[in-house]
């Protein structure tokens, strides 16, 4: 099944499924034409992953593709804890471990360690990312917009820095029981390293996966709302090569 509906905003191509196994699988296809497409050309390719429930259907799509050359791509997670326990089933990288990068013989897979000393470990990540400059993003939309966890209130379109600590706002906490990652707000980590919003633009293809009732209205606000770091989503309609994969539900309040 094609996507029922295709709109742009700004340069934001934007497709519209009728469920999110749906949106996964054709977000998969996209991108794993596209990784295809890259490794012909190029010795290797270097991509970052969000780590969320709202990537489940996407990566389990993409962990099944045929035809490509894991062997040549380095991976990144977007952002991950400070201080959760190792074992933390909670972990970012202990996610996108379980459901992709233990499923598929990457190349090499650079984890961002939330327990190292925080400002080193961002040192170290911010050069892995100069040394292998992303080709492919696959993410996802916070409630409250951001992407990765640069939160409204530490989002910056210019930051100097590809990787900083934060402090999570209550939003983003929130957003962590409502996916039912954690039992209550108490357990959620108050702070993160996260890529910024630069690191994550930079890269060359964009894919945003964003399925759910729980995303709709942050879904309206980054097609409509004023492209800012009040919502920091917006700054996809800056991209040349992004897309929108939503679902009926996530796309509920546009009015189609």
């Amino acid at each position: 099944m094609s996507h029922t509906k295709e709109l742009a905003a700004n340069k934001l191509k934007v497709r519209i499924y009728d469920t999110r196994t749906a949106l996964g699988i054709h977000a998969a296809k996209d991108v794993a034409e596209k990784l295809r497409k890259l490794l012909a050309e190029h010795d290797t390719v270097n991509m970052i992953f969000a780590a969320a429930p709202s990537q489940n259907e996407f990566l389990a799509a993409l962990a099944v593709e045929k035809d490509i050359a894991w062997e040549r791509v380095n991976a990144f997670h977007m952002d991950e804890y400070i201080g959760l326990d190792d074992r933390a089933p909670q972990r970012f990288g202990l996610f996108l471990r379980e459901r992709l990068f233990d499923k598929v013989p990457f190349r090499e897979v650079f984890y961002i360690n939330g327990n190292a000393n925080p400002q080193e470990e961002c040192s170290r990540y911010s050069a892995l990312l100069r040394k292998y400059p992303a080709d492919i993003v696959c993410m996802g939309i916070g409630e409250n917009g951001h992407i990765a966890f640069n939160d409204p209130h530490v989002a910056d379109f210019h930051d100097p820095l590809a990787v900083k600590v934060v402090k999570l706002s209550e939003a983003s906490r929130y957003q962590q029981v409502h996916d039912e990652c954690f039992e209550s707000i108490d357990e959620v980590p108050v702070a993160a390293i996260t890529l910024t919003i630069p690191a994550l633009v930079n890269g060359n293809f964009l894919y945003c996966m964003v399925p759910a009732a729980t995303k709709a209205r942050a879904v309206y606000h980054t097609l409509h709302a004023e492209t800012g770091e009040q919502c920091p989503s917006t700054v996809l309609r800056e991209h040349d090569n992004a897309t929108l994969y939503l679902d009926k539900d996530s796309a509920s309040e546009l009015k189609l």
